[in-house]
């Protein structure tokens, strides 16, 4: 039987969703985007994720594609995870499939080579790049980075208070516990320092105009996960 990110067991949502700060965690709200970094979990059935990642590679790929499928919680396999959007994605630390989102990887890549000044970054020169910006080995820890508001390009994750929010064009929308957003957007301050979980060459990528959908579109079918030949 093929997996998706629904429907949740009766004890409670799986463990497969992602939130902002690239932690995996169980929430209702369903996903856009299907992500991988490796094998997560141990043994069959056993809805237990052990380890935050498995490599350096991150994606994020279509839930559809070409039909494939992929089992969720099987043992020989990556752990499928889900994003409510790619604005999270981003933030989280992924970057596009070069495989199901070819078109989408080559534009990212570029906008990232073209922000670093080489005209060669090839996948694991990506993904090496994403990760010293993401995670901090030595202390085993999400990395942040300051921005003024004003350099923040639509897309962006930031570090509020009252915790993560994305920045649009109406303001900030807060990112929810149970995955999705809350409905009213707070108000973007005009001076100051922002404290930003989404990757500098992310920021840049965006800032370049890279697109993204912010929010799961009203009535979208939910999809099984599919699966892509770019391992994690």
């Amino acid at each position: 039987m093929s997996a998706s990110d629904g429907p949740d067991r009766p004890g409670g949502p799986a463990r497969n969703r992602v939130a902002p700060f690239g932690d995996v965690v169980a929430a209702s709200g369903r996903g856009t985007f299907m992500g991988n970094r490796g094998r997560l979990h141990d043994g069959a059935g056993t809805r237990d994720v052990r380890r935050h990642h498995a490599g350096r590679a991150w994606i994020t790929c279509l839930l559809d594609f070409r039909g494939r499928r992929v089992r969720q919680w099987d043992p020989g396999h990556y752990t499928p995870l889900f994003f409510l959007d790619e604005a999270v994605a981003l933030a989280a630390g992924h970057r596009p499939c070069a495989e199901c989102r070819r078109a989408d990887f080559t534009h990212f890549r570029d906008l990232v080579a073209s922000e670093h000044r080489t005209s060669h970054l090839p996948a694991p020169g990506l993904d090496r790049l994403l990760h010293d910006e993401r995670w901090d080995a030595r202390r085993r820890t999400r990395r942040l980075h300051a921005y003024a508001w004003g350099e923040l390009p639509d897309g962006a994750f930031v570090l509020l208070g009252s915790g993560p929010a994305v920045v649009t064009d109406t303001g900030l929308v807060p990112w929810q516990p149970d995955n999705t957003y809350a409905v009213s957007p707070l108000a973007r301050p005009g001076t100051g320092t922002a404290t930003v979980i989404t990757p500098p060459s992310a920021v840049a990528a965006l800032r370049a105009g890279y697109p993204v959908r912010i929010g799961r579109p009203a009535g979208a079918a939910q999809a099984s996960p599919s699966s892509s030949s770019e391992k994690a």
